[in-house]
C-alpha cells in the first residue's frame, strides 16, 4: 500500500464537506465506507462521504490519529492498517471465543483510513484503494449488516473486556450505547441509514449512484 503527499494545512475548515466533496457516492463507494457506521457515532460524523465529517476539520482528524493510535505519520498509518487488515483484534478474540470477529477490525480499518484521507496523510485515490483491499474479505465472511453487526459487537465485546484493570478502562462508551447505535443503523424505517442507502448485497452487483437519504 503506499502513501502519498501530506496536503498541508486545513483548507475551508468548518465549511460543509460536500462543498469540497460535492461529487456524491457511487453505491460501492458508500457500501465501503458504510463499514465503519459501527464506530461513527458521533453526531457530526459523516456517513455518506469519504471524509469522516459532515463539515471539514483536517486538524481533528490529525488529532485523533494521534490520541487515539498514536499516528503522527504515513509509516505508522500503513502499519496500523497492515495489522488490521491480517491479524488486528480478531485474533486474540479467536483466542477467547473461537471466533474471529473480522467485522471489528474492518470498522476501525475504514475509520482510520478515512481520518488519515481527512487529515492528508493518503490521496483520494489511494483511499479508496485501501478500502477496496478489505473488502472480498468482509464481503465473502458475512451474508448482511445484521452479520456483520453481531461481529463487531463481539469484537467490540471482547476489546472492552481486555481493558478491565488498565488506565484506559474507562475509556469505551458504556455498551448500551453501542447496541441502540447498531438498532439504529438496521431499522428499515431509518432512511438516513447508510446500511439501508447501501443494502449488502450491493457490493456483489454493477456499481451505480448511491440511493440518497430522505
Amino acid at each position: 500500500m503506499g502513501f502519498w503527499k501530506w496536503r498541508g494545512k486545513s483548507r475551508g475548515r468548518g465549511a460543509k464537506v460536500t462543498r469540497r466533496y460535492p461529487v456524491p457516492l457511487t453505491a460501492h463507494q458508500l457500501w465501503m465506507v458504510s463499514l465503519s457506521a459501527p464506530v461513527s457515532r458521533d453526531r457530526t460524523a459523516s456517513g455518506t462521504t469519504l471524509y469522516p465529517f459532515t463539515r471539514v476539520d483536517d486538524d481533528r482528524a490529525r488529532s485523533w490519529l494521534a490520541d487515539q493510535w498514536e499516528i503522527t505519520t504515513r509509516a505508522e498509518l500503513v502499519d496500523r492498517l497492515d495489522d488490521l487488515a491480517r491479524t488486528g483484534y480478531r485474533a486474540r478474540a479467536h483466542r477467547l471465543t473461537g471466533v474471529a470477529p473480522l467485522a471489528w477490525d474492518a470498522a476501525l480499518y475504514v475509520d482510520i483510513t478515512r481520518r488519515g484521507f481527512a487529515c492528508g496523510m493518503i490521496a483520494e485515490g489511494d483511499a479508496w484503494t485501501a478500502l477496496k483491499n478489505i473488502v472480498p474479505a468482509v464481503a465473502g465472511t458475512y451474508g448482511s449488516w445484521r452479520e456483520y453487526a453481531d461481529h463487531y459487537l463481539l469484537g467490540r465485546q471482547v476489546w472492552r473486556d481486555g481493558l478491565r484493570g488498565t488506565p484506559d478502562a474507562d475509556f469505551p462508551a458504556p455498551q448500551a450505547v453501542a447496541d441502540a447505535h447498531l438498532r439504529a443503523l438496521l431499522d428499515p424505517a431509518n432512511r438516513s441509514s447508510p446500511w439501508n442507502l447501501a443494502p449488502w448485497d450491493a457490493i456483489r452487483q454493477p456499481d451505480q449512484p448511491a440511493a440518497r437519504a430522505r
